[in-house]
């Protein structure tokens, strides 16, 4: 039986953790836990039998690391193949004599982040995840579980990598803290709509946390997933004890908060960071007798970016639809110029009049429309949150697009033209998307609204085909000019009525329905009040118009959509209010918190003719990083807005560098690096930017660092703070020989810690100064020791 039928009527458990075992029978601090696949596998095959004795079903490969960053094949370094190999013939050995076991290819987290963020192409990411899926397909593996991710982009690169390398089930799990978002800003909602687009088998949560913590994720996810939900928690909060790792959850506590998930309708449990087979048995002892609760079917038609997602419901949604070259001379010239800026500055402008999802339309015929369109969605998912709308009829520039963009996107669009159909669903079946339906064929746009609901029938029925459910689509009834054919628009809203009250979800481009006319807005606004009336879900339309918005806040406080009618009453106050003059440049503190690095630049280029280098620095360019900061650590600004805002500082320090003098000296120097045995530098190197562009001088020293070269650093550099990074619980022993040796040898200097697997009271356990939750949090504990540090020089 294959494991997605098992999955369908029984609850299905995993095995538990795998590190910290290896700890407890000898794994020393440092010691990569997949080389024992080589080096003592007896040891392996005994931890996964004794999993399989205690009655799990999958046991995973000892191969979370396992990724040629690590395994180079090269200076006694065994290849990926060696070690990837080694792990599955060991898993075979394992369940040989158990009947119904299944064996997941395990793949856990590169350790880099993905380009714009970090320095790891997309393509390559793919690449290096396809590698160590290709061995385990050939070797005969019955699952891949692609675990422990924290970044929704290196999710989907492992995803992708998956498909196109295996016909093998996929399992995904991700990494949610406290709040229930990821590192770089999804929330449960956002993965689900980009997991079920990308064709994973189930989805769900491990790590971070322990069950009870895990659990309003784990609720959000039942609620927003139609796929079965995985859930493998830590056995709660981890401390150091004689050097090892343990965790606070013993077997009946952990297995009785998960079995709360049992009951709530999760359909695969297991454990992951401390849990023992102890922790598996009593798990499934205590949920073995529970009914699985129906997968039902979620309903929802969803799109999102890389930490928001749009519904389309009864709520209308405003589609901004300014980034396109249609009728629009600056754009078209902005386009031949590639003038990046200008597409950015639509998309900021079109986010800040209130709508939901950007429009993306670079089409040009003498421009490289696959390679703009691919541009322009990197560059707008840097500085925007918005989900985008792909708005292209060249299929190369539509897969570009797709391929690269950061979460569940709208496809705009498809016809029911068979050619059509024929190009856009296997790619909106591979990659996810929902699909705009335009309801014309090869005998063109019908004339009444019979005519268009039955090519919207038609288009339904061939995306199903291809798996692609009604939910998915959103169909354009098509909005004519009213002054060729009087009777356009009662045609297009008798065809919004009949499709509304057929369960489809729609939109239109409202403008078009004016066209030739005098004084469009007139006519828009009007037809968008009517349009509503009959049931629009979306509006193409220039978030920017006052009039058109004065429709869409009027309708939503009419139809009770407006709570206390709060949206109504800020619209009215704000365009009642007397005009305020504003420069048509923008500032440098606006250009670092939007993220903007070619105006950050052009805006110091302009203050530094007028103003010192170092009033700049702090007066402009820290006072926005605090701004971002803030919202940062308040939640409401998220990782990937955090890095590129201070990639646009870096912009404007690099300019203003060029006029500063020795005088203007830096802040103190701060030693970072990643302990012995760690190749995860996503942590650490987020916070060397953010340090850098609070004036920090940084002494980066890479990743997998011994503890004597750390303290050498120190030493030589005289820094009064060292920033030590871990993810891995098998890692942080070297972390805590890393700290004795500092307080032997350079006892003044202070220590930080942060990682995926630390506490407070981890950190307290193994003596560092500091715990850093996050990135900021370091930098504003860096700031308090460049104080103490200044007053002792003076």
């Amino acid at each position: 039986m294959k494991i997605t039928d098992k999955i369908k009527n029984e609850i299905v458990y995993f095995d538990g953790g795998t590190g910290t075992l290896l700890q407890s029978r000898g794994l020393k601090p440092g010691e990569l836990p997949e080389m024992w696949n080589i080096s003592r596998p007896d040891e392996i095959i005994r931890l996964h039998r004794e999993y399989l004795e205690a009655g799990c079903d999958i046991i995973k490969t000892n191969t979370f690391g396992a990724n040629r960053l690590k395994f180079t094949g090269k200076d006694n370094i065994p290849s990926v193949y060696d070690v990837v190999s080694c792990a599955i013939t060991n898993a075979k050995k394992a369940t040989s004599g158990f009947s119904d076991k299944y064996i997941a290819l395990d793949i856990g987290p590169c350790g880099k982040l993905l380009k714009p963020l970090g320095d790891l192409d997309f393509e390559d990411a793919v690449s290096l995840f396809a590698e160590i899926v290709k061995i385990g397909a050939d070797m005969g593996v019955d699952l891949i579980l692609i675990e422990t991710m924290n970044d929704s982009y290196e999710t989907k690169a492992a995803v992708i990598a998956a498909k196109e390398n295996c016909l093998l089930p996929v399992f995904v799990t991700n990494v949610y803290d406290a709040t229930q978002k990821l590192m770089t800003g999804a929330c449960p909602e956002v993965m689900a709509a980009m997991l079920e687009g990308l064709h994973a088998d189930a989805i769900g949560v491990n790590c971070s946390l322990g069950p009870k913590q895990l659990l309003p994720a784990v609720e959000r996810l039942l609620k927003a997933s139609s796929l079965p939900i995985i859930v493998n928690p830590n056995a709660g909060l981890p401390r150091s004890e004689n050097g090892n790792t343990v965790y606070d959850i013993d077997a009946d506590q952990f297995a009785d908060e998960v079995a709360e998930m049992v009951n709530m309708g999760i359909r695969v449990a297991g454990g992951c960071c401390g849990t023992t087979p102890e922790h598996i048995r009593t798990l499934i002892e205590k949920t073995k007798s529970i009914t699985p609760v129906p997968i039902a079917p979620k309903n929802f038609t969803v799109i999102s970016s890389f930490s928001k997602y749009v519904e389309f419901g009864n709520d209308p949604l405003i589609i901004g639809e300014r980034i396109n070259p249609t009728g629009k001379k600056a754009f078209k010239e902005a386009l031949r110029n590639h003038d990046i800026g200008y597409i950015l500055n639509e998309g900021i402008t079109q986010q800040d009049s209130g709508a939901h999802v950007l429009d993306v339309n670079v089409g040009l015929p003498e421009i490289d429309e696959p390679a703009m369109m691919k541009e322009a969605v990197c560059e707008l998912q840097s500085i925007t949150d918005l989900p985008l709308q792909i708005d292209t009829s060249d299929y190369f520039a539509m897969e570009n697009a797709l391929r690269i963009y950061n979460g569940k996107s709208m496809i705009n669009s498809v016809s029911g033209k068979q050619e059509s159909m024929d190009a856009v669903f296997p790619l909106a079946a591979k990659y996810g998307g929902v699909i705009v339906a335009l309801t014309l064929d090869e005998k063109g746009i019908p004339e009444n609204a019979a005519g268009r609901f039955e090519i919207a029938e038609k288009i339904c029925r061939e995306a199903a085909r291809y798996g692609i459910l009604k939910k998915d689509l959103v169909i354009d009834p098509l909005a004519m000019a009213v002054s060729s054919d009087p009777k356009s628009a009662d045609v297009t809203l008798e065809a919004l009525r009949m499709l509304t009250n057929a369960g489809y979800r729609t939109s239109l481009g409202v403008s078009n329905i004016s066209f030739g006319l005098p004084v469009r807005e007139y006519i828009n606004s009007t037809f968008f009040t009517m349009a509503l009336e009959n049931g629009l879900s979306a509006a193409i339309m220039n978030p920017k118009s006052a009039a058109m918005l004065s429709v869409w806040h009027s309708f939503r406080a009419l139809k009770g959509l407006d709570k206390a009618c709060s949206d109504y009453i800020g619209f009215a106050a704000e365009n009642t209010a007397p005009p305020v003059q504003t420069g048509c440049d923008i500032t440098l503190k606006d250009a670092i918190t939007r993220g903007l690095k070619e105006q950050a630049a052009t805006a110091a280029k302009e203050l530094i003719l007028s103003r010192k280098p170092l009033d700049i620095i702090d007066n402009e360019i820290i006072p926005a990083l605090d701004i971002v900061g803030k919202g940062f650590e308040q939640q409401k600004v998220f990782l990937p807005q955090l890095l590129m805002s201070a990639e646009a500082s870096k912009c404007a320090f690099d300019v203003i560098k060029t006029v500063m003098g020795k005088s203007d000296a830096k802040k103190c120097t701060i030693i970072l690096a990643t302990v012995k045995g760690d190749i995860h530098d996503i942590g650490k190197n987020i916070v060397k930017v953010l340090l850098e562009n609070y004036g920090f001088d940084v002494i980066d020293l890479g990743r997998d660092v011994p503890p004597e070269k750390i303290v050498e650093a120190a030493i030589s550099h005289k820094a009064p703070l060292v920033g030590l990074s871990a993810l891995m619980t098998t890692t942080v022993p070297s972390m805590e020989e890393t700290i004795r040796l500092l307080r032997v040898a350079a006892a003044e200097c202070k220590i930080v810690v942060g990682g995926a697997v630390l506490t407070q009271e981890y950190a307290d356990m193994i003596g560092a100064d500091k715990y850093a939750a996050d990135a900021m949090e370091s930098v504003r504990y860096a700031e308090i020791i460049n104080k103490e540090y200044l007053k002792k020089i003076r």
